[in-house]
C-alpha cells in the first residue's frame, strides 16, 4: 500500500477478510474479496451485503433557520429541498454555468440540520464549492469522525430489524438516528445496488464493531468496488466520472426526475441554480444526446470508451459504463447516443478492435428494483 493512501477505519477488517485491495479515490479500497466480483454480485442479490463506503465525503450543514440551509442548497442544486420533509432524503446533484454535472449527492432533513453526503472523488472540490457560495449564515462541519457503511440485498431488512426493530418502519428514502446495540447511528433507508438497503452513519470508534455484529449474521457478507460497479450498472445508476461529467447535463444523463416542479419552468422558485438557462431550455427542446441502456447482442462485453458507430460507421455516441451483468447472465452497457437514435429496441454498433459489434437500445434499469417503497 502507498504511504499516501488513505484508509477506512474497516481496514483492517478487509485485510483480515483477505481482501484485495486497490487504490480508489485517494483511498485504499477492497475491490473483492475471496468469494470473487460474481459471487459477492449474486450473494448481494439474493442475500446481504456489506459495503465500506466511509470514503464518502459526510457533511452537516446547519443554519440560522432550516429553510435558510434548504435555500443555500437550492442555490447550487436544482431540487427542491425547501419542502423536503424531516426524516426524508433527496437525490441531487451540482451544476455549473453550463449546465453540466459537478456531482451527485444525496442530501438528508436530519430535523435540525441537512446531512449531505458527496461521492469521494469529488468532496474536496464539492466542500470548497458550498463554502464559496454559502454566505456567513450557514455553517459547514466535514464529519471526519464518522464511517459509513451500506447493508444492501433483500435481507437487508430483516437483518438489521433484528438489532433495531424500528427500522422495520422505515421505508425506501426515510431516513433517521438510531441506537444499534448502544452506537449511536444515522440511517438512510437507500442504496446504490437496486436492492433494498440502508446507509448506516456511525462514529469511528465505533464502526468496527458495528461492521462485526452485522457480519456475525450468516446471510451478511463484505462486497467489494468491483460488484458494486457491476451492481449499480444493472440498476441503471450513474457513476460520476463516467456516466456524468461537467460536459454531462440532467437532460441528457436521463436525470430530470432529479428536478421538482417548483423548480422547473413555472415553478415557485424556478431556476436559480447554475446553468438554469441551458438545463431549463433542454427539458423545454430537448438535448442533443441522452442517455440510454445497451444490451451487446453476443457474448462480448462491452467496455467504457469504446465509440458508438452506425452501419456504415458514422460515429453517434460512446459507451460509458459496460461489462458483464451477473444477474442479467449477459453483457451490458450504458453510455450517450444522439437523441435522434435513442428509441427502444434501435440497433447500433460498438466498434471494438476494429470490429462492429451490434447492441440494441433498451430500457433500464436492467434488472428489477427492489426499493422498500
Amino acid at each position: 500500500m502507498s504511504d499516501s493512501l488513505l484508509t477506512t477505519p474497516f481496514h483492517a477488517m478487509h485485510i483480515e477478510a483477505g481482501a484485495k485491495m486497490v487504490p480508489f479515490a485517494g483511498y485504499d479500497m477492497p475491490v473483492q474479496y475471496a468469494m470473487g466480483v460474481k459471487q459477492e454480485h449474486l450473494h448481494c442479490r439474493a442475500q446481504v451485503g456489506l459495503f465500506d463506503v466511509s470514503h464518502m465525503g459526510q457533511v452537516r450543514l446547519t443554519g440560522t433557520s432550516m429553510e435558510a440551509v434548504a435555500l443555500a442548497l437550492e442555490s447550487l442544486i436544482p431540487a427542491d429541498y425547501v419542502n423536503l420533509a424531516e426524516g426524508r432524503q433527496r437525490y441531487g446533484f451540482f451544476t455549473n454555468a453550463q449546465g453540466g454535472i459537478m456531482d451527485d449527492l444525496m442530501v438528508t432533513n436530519a430535523g435540525d440540520h441537512f446531512f449531505v453526503v458527496v461521492n469521494a472523488g469529488c468532496k474536496e472540490q464539492d466542500i470548497a464549492h458550498m463554502r464559496a457560495h454559502f454566505g456567513s449564515d450557514i455553517n459547514l462541519e466535514v464529519l471526519d469522525n464518522r464511517s459509513l457503511l451500506a447493508l444492501q440485498g433483500p435481507k437487508a431488512g430483516d437483518i438489521l430489524a433484528r438489532l433495531a426493530p424500528e427500522v422495520a418502519a422505515m421505508r425506501f428514502m426515510d431516513a433517521k438516528a438510531v441506537s444499534i446495540l448502544g452506537h449511536d447511528c444515522f440511517i438512510g433507508r437507500a442504496g446504490y445496488t437496486g436492492e433494498d438497503g440502508f446507509e448506516i452513519s456511525v462514529a469511528n470508534d465505533r464502526a468496527e464493531a458495528l461492521a462485526a455484529s452485522l457480519l456475525a449474521f450468516d446471510e451478511v457478507e463484505w462486497i467489494g468496488l468491483g460488484a458494486r460497479d457491476s451492481l449499480r450498472l444493472e440498476a441503471g445508476l450513474c457513476l460520476y466520472g463516467h456516466d456524468l461529467n461537467q460536459q454531462t447535463t440532467p437532460v441528457s444523463a436521463n436525470l430530470v426526475w432529479g428536478i421538482q416542479k417548483s423548480r422547473r419552468a413555472g415553478g415557485d422558485r424556478e431556476g436559480g441554480f447554475p446553468g438554469a438557462h441551458v438545463i431549463l431550455d433542454q427539458m423545454a427542446n430537448g438535448a442533443p444526446r441522452r442517455r440510454v441502456g445497451l444490451l451487446p447482442e453476443g457474448k462480448a462485453p462491452v467496455r467504457e470508451g469504446v465509440e458508438l458507430v452506425t452501419s456504415d460507421g458514422s460515429v453517434i455516441g460512446v459507451v460509458t459504463s459496460g461489462g458483464f451483468g451477473p444477474s442479467l447472465g449477459s453483457p451490458l452497457a450504458m453510455g450517450y447516443l444522439d437523441s435522434a437514435l435513442c428509441e427502444v429496441d434501435t440497433q447500433v454498433f460498438a466498434l471494438v478492435r476494429g470490429k462492429q459489434l451490434p447492441c440494441r437500445v433498451c430500457k433500464m434499469p436492467f434488472v428489477v428494483q427492489t426499493y422498500c417503497r
